[in-house]
């Protein structure tokens, strides 16, 4: 990278890393162990310009690029990866979906607020039958005069209960057909838009996820978000730049619970020495530190290819795929650098393990990631 981009990419970091000190450290299990939400912390975080990172400034946002975002959400992740998480699907999904297929006048109504973190997004394509298969949602929209009329449910949803604004995918034709969904914007308060179940996770428990339920909601078609039948081949271009988050995401796990367990190694000490010199601990970490930097790699290509607008759906596949799979490794190890004490909740790695799971199974299982790869490069 340029020396200048090297440069803001720190001064961006130190930011991040300053705010996760004081505003989210001190709060971590409080917020894990009673799954809260902190809504003020968004807000502040919008604030700071990191709710609106790749919207232009000229719809509110800071007008940053991947590699930026990238940045933030690393720092934030290596304090708290359910911030993290959040921070990324009010970005990369919710937010950046009405700036890519939004016209002028949606863009100028909801990104300002969105980017102010004064409203938070949230975005809604998983169902309860329809995980990887997207495809065959049963949601429906209905046109019924100048609206449409959303029945269904979508689960797994972050921000559900909290969410101020969603992007949901209906389906407007019929199960299997080509070109059978469409995209719409929903309003918190519009009759019959509410919210369901609130899901008690593993990890990621401060990032809030639950259902989504539509009863008979009345939305205008202004609220339609590109062209009928667009709404899937919209939704995968979104999970393209959705799977830099989560490679981020996992990144952010993997420094962090590395950093803890090489910190720990170094400073524990059996027979007369530390472990970091024991060759099975001292191997660890060097596989450890090997993987954080080929998977900050493969993010960092795929945040240039995305930057340039170019393809890159193999490249943010590989680097999700690569990243998540590598965070879960890492974190298990630094979990047992850290012996017994790993187990408990007053180090730091064990909630990096339960958190490091989940990065291979949103916006994508591994499978499917390996499926999108290989389909790529052999078509």
């Amino acid at each position: 990278m340029e020396t200048q981009t090297m440069d803001n990419l720190k001064m961006i970091a130190e930011t991040a890393k300053d705010f996760a000190e004081k505003n989210i450290r001190p709060n971590i299990m409080d917020w894990d162990e009673s799954q809260t939400f902190p809504v003020e912390l968004f807000h502040q975080l919008g604030e700071l310009g990191f709710m609106g990172i790749v919207i232009p400034e000229e719809y509110g946002g800071s007008g940053l690029g991947y590699q930026e975002y990238v940045t933030i959400l690393d720092e934030i992740s290596q304090v708290d990866p359910s911030i993290g998480l959040s921070v990324a699907a009010h970005n990369s999904l919710c937010t950046n979906h009405i700036y890519e297929f939004g016209n002028e006048e949606q863009r100028k109504k909801w990104l300002p607020k969105l980017a102010s973190g004064k409203v938070i997004g949230a975005w809604g394509l998983t169902e309860h039958n329809t995980g990887s298969d997207s495809g065959g949602m049963s949601t429906t929209a209905v046109k019924d005069g100048d609206d449409w009329i959303i029945n269904g449910a979508k689960n797994f949803i972050t921000h559900a209960i909290s969410g101020d604004i969603a992007v949901v995918m209906t389906r407007t034709g019929e199960k299997g057909a080509k070109n059978n969904s469409t995209a719409f914007v929903l309003e918190k308060g519009m009759a019959g838009f509410t919210s369901g179940k609130k899901e008690n996770k593993l990890g990621m428990r401060a990032s809030e996820t639950a259902e989504l339920i539509f009863d008979n909601v009345r939305v205008p078609d202004s609220h339609r978000l590109g062209e009928v039948g667009s709404g899937f081949k919209q939704a995968m271009k979104i999970l393209d730049g959705g799977r830099i988050s989560i490679a981020a995401l996992s990144l952010g796990i993997a420094r962090g619970a590395y950093k803890a367990a090489l910190k720990y190694a170094q400073e524990r000490h059996q027979f007369g020495k530390s472990i970091s010199s024991f060759q099975a601990v001292n191997f660890m970490l060097a596989d450890m530190a090997t993987e954080i930097d080929a998977s900050e790699l493969l993010i960092r290509r795929a945040s240039d290819l995305k930057n340039a607008k170019q393809k890159m759906t193999r490249e943010g596949a590989m680097a999700k795929l690569y990243a998540s799979e590598a965070c879960v490794r890492i974190s298990n190890n630094a979990v047992q650098i850290f012996g017994g004490y790993g187990y408990t909740k007053d180090f730091p790695v064990e909630k990096f393990y339960r958190d490091s799971k989940l990065c291979t199974i949103g916006e994508g299982t591994s499978e499917i990631q390996r499926l999108v790869i290989g389909r790529d490069i052999t078509s």
